[in-house]
């Protein structure tokens, strides 16, 4: 039980860093709680919802009651099997905004600025673009992740794509390319019909080298002898051993449990630390803090025609799907469903997009609970940047309580502002020409709700998380008091030890967190082996010409 390098947590980064550091020839160890991937709930896209609601793939997290939020306990899915969360999520894939990863460069994340991070998304990317169009040029072609798009075949998911144009917003051939404002066509982690998680573009390929093995257990703390982390300690099978690291330990644990972990081994806000009686190594503050996710609200309508994946909503429906799709690969079940896409600045002089769609052609919760209206479709939408930020800290010094989650969601008055906003333009959105065939009349919030105090009720009540953790562990200069981790994922203050995962993210990237993750994972392979980083790509996104005086 012992390697050169022990990775815990085969998620997203997790996997990315056993695929290169062992195609590099070094030994790897991944340890992981969670079990197989294997069965039609999770490879199957259309059977989003399951995993993510499945004691078995999931570690089940709940926020402490949210104050602003009307003290709802907001779900928190991370995933518990091999692929991590990559294997429970909606396999949405957006690389974020250019001027998020220059914003990480400017907040003290040197080397992480959009011309350093680019390379490794082409890196990461195995993409096709189905014929709808997109600039080979800004995207991989042979890389281990296969990125997709769904072939549009639902009427409703065209006509959310024009009306977005017809409201006067730009249409995007590739928002992961040149330009990612405006309305177009949404990119997917499958791969012929099947989910295609970090566990399928890069666990299994690393688990065929002679030199890369994973390991079920839970890792109960990080052994720092002298200062130094030599190894983990684990429970598997029932027994504790400790695994050795003879060069690092590398923790790629989730934005959640990733600062847990840190904290129960003594690093972290020395006082918490010794509040739970641990001993403290490194005190540092923000392990844990600066905790940020991204809400949305589920805008719904009723159709008008029986267009929708309604149809598909009843025992017959769903075992027609499923049989097709275990036989052929192909049809509703081969895809997430989420085809077409918006991201729109709220208002003039912001200068790239704060605001994500999601669309989808039918009307229907993240749970898999259906609207009782029957045909529908819903955008799904929110802020990107919220200016919140909550905590992760230790229940107890006992690794096997759940941390105490606190996002604090909607805690500064600019939240509401933005999400009121976000309604009201996609109402509009919604009124459009592109939808008169289609629509009949609002489900939620409803026509009836207008007022912002009718609005904010709205949102008090509806509003749910987008399942995008990240930033307890952040990533900043090494003299930064509140940094986790210097730019090489170093965890400053104990030698041998490294953090990759969405918690070094010093602020939310523009959209879904698995691209971004995953990049992670390349990005602080090079920095583990000690290669020189791959040569900045200089390629310069689209902004509006006219942001400063134009909200579109």
């Amino acid at each position: 039980m012992e390697a050169d390098y022990v990775i815990v947590g085969a998620g997203s980064a997790g996997c990315a860093m056993a695929y290169r550091l062992s195609e590099a020839g070094q030994s790897v160890l991944v340890v992981e709680h969670g079990g197989t991937d294997a069965g039609p709930f999770i490879q199957m896209p259309g059977a989003l919802s399951f995993p993510m609601n499945m004691k078995r793939y999931d570690w089940g997290y709940r926020s402490e009651p949210e104050p602003h939020l009307g003290n709802r306990r907001l779900a928190c899915p991370r995933g518990k099997v091999i692929g991590g969360s990559s294997s429970i999520n909606g396999m949405v894939y957006v690389r974020g905004h250019a001027h998020d990863f220059d914003h990480w460069r400017d907040q003290g994340a040197r080397g992480w600025g959009y011309a350093d991070v680019l390379p490794y998304y082409k890196r990461q990317e195995n993409w096709t673009d189905g014929g709808h169009g997109g600039d080979a040029s800004w995207r991989g072609t042979d890389g281990p992740l296969h990125v997709t798009r769904g072939e549009m075949a639902n009427p409703l998911t065209r006509a959310f794509i024009e009306a977005g144009r017809q409201a006067g917003y730009p249409v995007t051939q590739d928002y992961n390319g040149a330009q990612q404002e405006g309305f177009g066509p949404f990119e997917q982690t499958t791969y012929k019909g099947q989910r295609w998680s970090a566990a399928n573009a890069y666990l299994k390929p690393a688990l065929r080298r002679e030199n890369c093995d994973l390991v079920r257990g839970y890792v109960r703390r990080i052994v720092i002898e002298e200062g130094r982390a030599v190894g983990i300690e684990a429970v598997c099978k029932g027994r504790r051993e400790v695994i050795r690291a003879r060069r690092e330990v590398i923790i790629a644990a989730s934005a959640i449990n990733s600062p847990k972990l840190l904290m129960l081994s003594g690093i972290g806000p020395a006082a918490h630390l010794s509040e739970h009686g641990i001993d403290v190594v490194a005190d540092r503050t923000g392990v844990g803090a600066n905790l940020q996710d991204h809400l949305e609200l589920y805008i719904q309508m009723a159709a008008s025609q029986p267009v929708s994946l309604f149809k598909y909503w009843n025992l017959l429906g769903k075992a027609y799907v499923g049989a097709r799709w275990m036989l052929t690969k192909t049809g509703p079940g081969a895809s997430n469903q989420f085809e077409s896409c918006g991201f729109i600045r709220s208002e003039a002089g912001i200068p790239y997009p704060d605001i994500q769609f999601h669309f989808l052609p039918i009307a229907v919760r993240y749970d898999g609970q259906a609207s009782a209206e029957g045909h529908g479709f819903q955008a799904h939408v929110g802020p990107m940047r919220s200016p919140s930020r909550g905590a992760v800290t230790l229940r107890s010094a006992d690794p096997g309580d759940d941390p105490v989650i606190r996002f604090n969601y909607m805690s500064e008055e600019r939240d509401w502002v933005e999400f009121r906003k976000c309604i009201r333009l996609t109402r509009e959105i919604f009124g459009q020409e592109a939808f008169k065939p289609f629509a009949r009349h609002e489900i939620q919030p409803g026509s009836a709700v207008q007022s912002d105090e009718e609005l904010d009720g709205f949102i008090r009540e509806h509003a749910e998380s987008a399942y995008h953790p990240c930033g307890t562990c952040r990533m900043g200069a090494a003299d930064d008091k509140h940094a986790v981790v210097d730019p090489e994922c170093r965890v400053i203050g104990v030698d041998g030890l490294r953090v990759a995962d969405s918690s070094i993210f010093p602020r939310i990237t523009n959209g879904n967190l698995n691209a971004p993750s995953i990049m992670v994972g390349e990005k602080a392979s090079d920095h583990i082996l000690g290669r020189t980083p791959l040569p900045p790509d200089n390629a310069q996104p689209w902004i509006h010409p006219d942001w400063q005086t134009k909200q579109r």
